[in-house]
């Protein structure tokens, strides 16, 4: 019953139908928590007994680097299973993470940037996690230069996935930077071990925001899933089929 589910997942027709029940699913709720969630982080939650006001970017910028990482990670395991087991679905799925994750990694650093001029005094220090970070940024854009530098999208897919694999080995020196070097940024207060060290009116709206994140991510990969098995099957009669109905 599991295997049938996961060749299930390896048809293109399958997965666009799919695609298409499930993005208005992912879609709206959402929207909702990131709007809730930032009317609860941005108006709602007291000042930071240090930081002030200043430190309200962090709804915006820690769940934006926590989908850097996860977006990564997604490409990868979807590159693994594409090289593994040949399926297309699954290169599609990894080749439709990329700009998504690139665009994530590059409002972490930006936001990064506006939160360090205040705090740090610079908008840029060549902390660890910030290299790393910058690492990640570059990862991303190498993979979507890689994908166009070929005409055969058979070679693309592969040569893309090896640089996705090899690459996720960044992914935890990125987590656990701040605990391996003397960092600049402080130890973890909600992806650690234990009790999360925040105050629950600063938490909840933050957690909401990671929520939302993960699900707009979903809601968008969905839609350029579905364009991209639309791009590599276009010859294909069940496309015409769909785009009739």
């Amino acid at each position: 019953m599991t295997w049938t589910w996961f060749h299930r997942l390896g048809s293109p027709p399958h997965v666009y139908r799919l695609a298409t029940r499930l993005t208005p699913w992912f879609g709206w709720p959402a929207g909702l928590l990131i709007v809730a969630a930032l009317y609860g982080g941005l108006v709602l939650a007291p000042p930071d007994y240090q930081q002030g006001d200043g430190f309200r970017i962090v709804y915006v910028h820690a769940p934006c680097a926590w989908m850097s990482l996860m977006i990564y990670t997604t490409m990868a395991v979807a590159s693994a299973v594409g090289l593994i087991w040949r399926m297309k679905v699954a290169f599609a799925v990894a080749a439709s993470c990329a700009p998504i994750g690139a665009s994530f990694t590059a409002a972490t650093l930006m936001t990064g940037m506006l939160f360090g001029r205040p705090m740090w005094g610079t908008y840029w220090e060549w902390d660890p996690l910030l290299t790393f970070e910058l690492l990640l940024l570059f990862l991303y854009l190498g993979y979507l230069g890689l994908r166009s530098s070929f005409d055969d999208p058979q070679r693309a897919d592969r040569a893309s996935a090896v640089l996705a694999v090899v690459g996720v080995v960044n992914v935890p020196i990125i987590h656990f930077s701040v605990i391996w070097w003397n960092s600049l940024h402080q130890a973890p207060t909600v992806m650690r071990l234990g009790k999360p060290t925040m105050a629950l009116p600063m938490l909840i709206p933050l957690l909401m925001m990671f929520l939302g994140f993960t699900l707009y991510f979903l809601a968008v990969l969905l839609v350029r899933l579905r364009g991209e098995i639309l791009r590599r099957e276009r010859s294909a009669g069940w496309v015409r089929e769909a785009l009739a109905s």
